[in-house]
């Protein structure tokens, strides 16, 4: 069955409606009232609430829905889902209280009333979904406390609702934009698989991360992974890896997360992509926003493959620090070819420190980057720009210099723009250019490791 019920529905019934956002309820009716379909709040206590007709009970909303959201006490949802039949196609059980606490009698309960009735269930103990293209959000988290991602090419897929909160309080910090959100807790139904398979087709999402605590069916789940990855990026946060991590994982799901160690190794082996931790999923999330297409066999796109990384700068010590987190990603600094060192000491002036890092100094001009750039860019396989902008020579024409320039390297080109002078400026331009912008040496040499190791 198509999930598009669940991510693109016309019609809504939330049952658990509430007239304030004091209550979870309301805050999800608040947020599904800029939804375009039709939105039926159930609540036997109230013929309104936030302007809409309200309806006692799911048999008297007047006509089927797309899609159910639950947001009742745990006990009142085998009923509730009763009170569906034939009457949606999708479920969003956002309440908790199932197997996460031990209630494994209610949820298998949930689960066989689920197969009577023919619908999907997403959940429960889950936030939901988020499709900005929509405008469906069925979040119970206010939009003041999270702010939405702007529009964009990330999905992001989380077992756990809270570390979703964060993975897009964080692309939107990081100014990168989403395609879909989805957090599917205690996947008694719809799981991570499921969703892989739908967003391997959606042409809207061109990159995707996923935060995974456990796994129901391993087999599926990797036949789905292996699939996506081929088609487009995925990147996978494993969390439970040691033994207090499995137990915090079974707590929170009331799934059993496996040993990390087999999770880890069948990965490698189907070549599915895992990050260590939480920032270098969101660096590289943004890296790959911005080259989504970035492949070693890219056909006219951006070509990514190799170690090779320049490192040019104009402040000494920002390019050691990036060196060093080179190679501890496994990424080399190649010292240049000897008859380029020639010709950028003829170029450039006598203090310029011709090496890699190719350091510009202080009195770097905006001119320098793109001569270097230009002279380099076919014995390197990654570029990292580093402009530290308190010095007169770095100006506004900069980054449409370097955009200019990169349509004829071919390759990733990243930067990191120290946060003084000008910067604000020039990261927002060079974002809108397309260069993704990273606050610290570090953090833009692991998004060239995510570019250069597809």
């Amino acid at each position: 069955m198509s999930l598009d019920s669940l991510f693109k529905p016309k019609s809504i019934a939330l049952i658990g409606a509430a007239h304030t956002e004091e209550k979870l309820g309301g805050v999800i009716l608040k947020n599904l009232l800029k939804f375009k379909g039709s939105v039926y709040p159930v609540n036997p206590n109230y013929g309104e609430m936030m302007g809409l007709k309200s309806y006692p009970s799911a048999r008297d909303i007047p006509e089927p829905v797309d899609l159910a959201i639950i947001m009742r006490p745990a006990a009142e949802v085998p009923e509730i889902l009763r009170e569906l039949a034939g009457r949606t196609k999708s479920v969003i059980i956002a309440s908790s209280g199932f197997a996460e606490i031990g209630e494994n009698e209610l949820q298998d309960e949930v689960v066989k009333t689920g197969k009577e009735i023919g619908v999907r269930i997403l959940g429960p103990n889950c936030i939901g979904i988020y499709n900005p293209s929509h405008r469906l959000d069925t979040f119970f988290l206010p939009d003041e406390r999270l702010k939405r991602p702007k529009k964009g090419n990330v999905a992001v897929v989380s077992q756990s609702g809270a570390i979703l909160s964060c993975l897009l309080g964080a692309l939107e910090t990081s100014n990168t934009g989403v395609s879909k959100a989805i957090g599917y807790g205690n996947a008694i139904d719809i799981n991570e698989a499921d969703i892989y398979e739908y967003l391997a087709k959606d042409r809207n999402t061109g990159v995707v991360i996923s935060y995974i605590e456990s796994l129901g069916d391993g087999r599926k789940f990797i036949e789905k992974a292996k699939i996506l990855s081929e088609k487009k990026p995925l990147l996978i946060l494993k969390a439970g890896k040691g033994v207090s991590g499995q137990a915090a994982a079974f707590s929170h799901t009331g799934r059993l997360a496996g040993k990390y160690e087999v999770f880890h190794s069948i990965l490698r082996q189907f070549g599915i992509r895992e990050v260590d931790d939480f920032d270098m999923l969101i660096d590289a999330a943004k890296a790959l926003a911005y080259y989504p297409s970035v492949s070693p066999l890219a056909k006219g796109g951006i070509k990514g493959g190799g170690n090779r990384v320049l490192i040019i700068t104009n402040g000494g010590g920002s390019g050691v620090l990036a060196a060093d987190e080179c190679m501890r990603q496994g990424l080399e600094a190649a010292k240049l070819p000897e008859d380029k060192v020639e010709k950028l000491k003829r170029i450039f002036p006598h203090f310029y420190g011709i090496n890699n890092p190719l350091d510009l100094t202080a009195q770097v001009k905006d001119e320098d980057y793109v001569t270097a750039l230009n002279e380099l860019r076919d014995d390197y396989d990654g570029f990292l720009v580093i402009a530290l902008s308190n010095v007169l020579g770095i100006t506004e024409r900069l980054p449409e210099m370097i955009k200019a320039c990169r349509a004829n390297i071919n390759k990733p080109v990243v930067s990191h723009i120290a946060q003084s002078g000008i910067s604000k400026k020039l990261t927002v331009l060079l974002e809108k250019a397309k260069i993704p912008v990273y606050p610290s040496p570090e953090k833009a040499v692991r998004a060239l490791k995510a570019l250069l190791s597809i």
